[in-house]
């Protein structure tokens, strides 16, 4: 198993809005930067587990927890031109973008703020914390997973 992180904008769609989705799934859709597009085609697999982090909002923070629960298959938002995502070079015999499914497993009882996050010693060398990284899916080390939950 695998532990990530993934950011989305709570008022485009929040850890609460995954909660209420059917069964608390839903497809990862939209990622448009190759780094992140190859990590959930190659490296996410079904169990891995996923940090919701909220960003670009007065708060950024992990908010909860996901699961993998369909592996990397291509971003069909990716040929619907009614799609904010459309991509015209994309085709079935190309898709260029993928994603997986993801599922609700928790809430945390409070938001793990950002600030928290860079005051903790242990997490200086976690991803999301060094300089210029603008990802929106990246790895979590083990020992920075355990951290975080130690912080809830």
């Amino acid at each position: 198993m695998a532990y990530w992180l993934m950011k989305s904008e709570p008022d485009a769609f929040s850890l609460d809005d995954l909660c209420s989705r059917p069964d608390g799934t839903e497809p990862w859709d939209g990622v448009r930067n190759y780094q992140a597009r190859n990590m959930m085609r190659d490296n996410m697999k079904r169990g891995d587990k996923v940090f919701f982090y909220h960003s670009s909002c007065p708060v950024p923070g992990i908010a909860g927890i996901a699961a993998v629960v369909k592996e990397g298959y291509p971003d069909h938002s990716a040929q619907n031109p009614e799609s904010k995502y459309y991509d015209p070079k994309a085709s079935p015999e190309n898709p260029r973008w993928f994603m997986v499914d993801v599922k609700f497993e928790r809430k945390f009882p409070r938001l793990i703020p950002l600030s928290e996050l860079k005051a903790e010693p242990s997490l200086a060398e976690m991803i999301l914390l060094k300089k210029g990284n603008r990802l929106s899916i990246m790895p979590v080390q083990e020992n920075e997973w355990r951290q975080i939950l130690s912080m809830v």
